[in-house]
């Protein structure tokens, strides 16, 4: 391991399989995530996905939700003429499907229950909400980075994703049911150097997925990683690991969204994972209280009554 590779001399599957919780693992879309398959229809629904402009928000997440049926997406990034060169490219894709774009800074409350109130005068209400917009580190070991950049990846990848789902809450109420997908990462589970923003703030955003649910009985949400997939915040020595693809991703979230993935409410998945396998396991993973943020050993009642 170094600084400059801390992955060096291992397989370029190394990030998928010392990750896997199923047998079976993905590194593109296949039927039970695809898009045309009829259970995972998203007919009538409207989302919003964050971090549209480009990458996975615009390549993966807006296309299969349109690609499912979904009523109207709502594309929300800074870059306002980037995001209309993404509805203009999708509307012609999917002309049954409305495009909105909408220019939000995810840090701005203001910003951000602007979305909202547009979302509601085009549509009346979301229904899905994919928190995809994310930023990286600089690279450097903390001692020598600048706290400015650290603190500006828990701004984008931590409070833009709380501000969203504070927003969502109060637009939903307690009653409608909706789905929030929190695209958090593997690396928020490993302690690597100059990791320390991206991880630090990934891992609380999986663990935000538990609280939503706890608080909120009719909203639904799951943590995904969304796989290693090549974007322009790659940091260099991830190029040769970053083999997945944006449509893996987004046929995740799409399943995470129907009946059959709700025993996954709360907790954290891989895009690489077997779908198929989860639902196999869904009983040991519930009974079993895994896949969620938790820590390991005895406490003290625990050791007490092991005497």
């Amino acid at each position: 391991m170094t600084a400059t590779d801390p992955l060096q001399g291992l397989p370029d599957d190394y990030v998928v399989t010392s990750q896997a919780f199923t047998k079976q693992v993905y590194r593109d879309v296949y039927p039970a995530i695809d898009p045309s398959n009829p259970a995972l229809s998203q007919k009538g629904k409207v989302v919003i996905v964050t971090g549209a402009s480009k990458g996975i928000g615009r390549k993966g997440f807006a296309r299969s939700f349109a690609a499912a049926g979904a009523k109207g997406v709502v594309l929300v990034a800074r870059s306002l003429g980037q995001l209309q060169e993404a509805a203009e490219e999708l509307t012609k894709e999917f002309p049954k499907t409305q495009f909105l774009p909408l220019a939000c800074d995810v840090r701005s409350e203001t910003s951000v229950k602007a979305v909202f109130e547009q979302v509601r005068a085009a549509f009346g209400a979301a229904d899905v909400l994919v928190n995809n917009a994310g930023a990286n580190d600089e690279g450097k070991p903390l001692r020598s980075a600048s706290i400015a950049a650290v603190w500006e990846g828990f701004e984008i990848n931590l409070k833009g994703s709380l501000l969203m789902v504070h927003e969502l809450l109060n637009h939903v109420g307690t009653t409608k049911r909706a789905t929030v997908i929190n695209v958090s990462s593997a690396m928020g589970f490993i302690v690597m150097p100059g990791s320390t923003s991206y991880s630090l703030s990934k891992l609380a955003l999986t663990q935000l997925s538990q609280f939503i649910t706890m608080e909120n009985p009719n909203v639904r949400a799951v943590s995904i990683h969304p796989g290693t997939i090549m974007t322009d915040i790659t940091p260099p020595w991830l190029a040769r690991f970053s083999k997945d693809t944006p449509a893996l991703a987004a046929g995740c979230a799409l399943w995470l969204t129907t009946k059959e993935a709700a025993f996954l409410n709360g907790r954290y998945v891989s895009a690489n994972w077997s779908v198929d396998e989860l639902v196999q396991r869904s009983s040991e993973i519930v009974d079993g209280k895994k896949l969620l943020v938790n820590h390991t050993g005895e406490l003290a009642y625990e050791q007490m009554t092991n005497d």
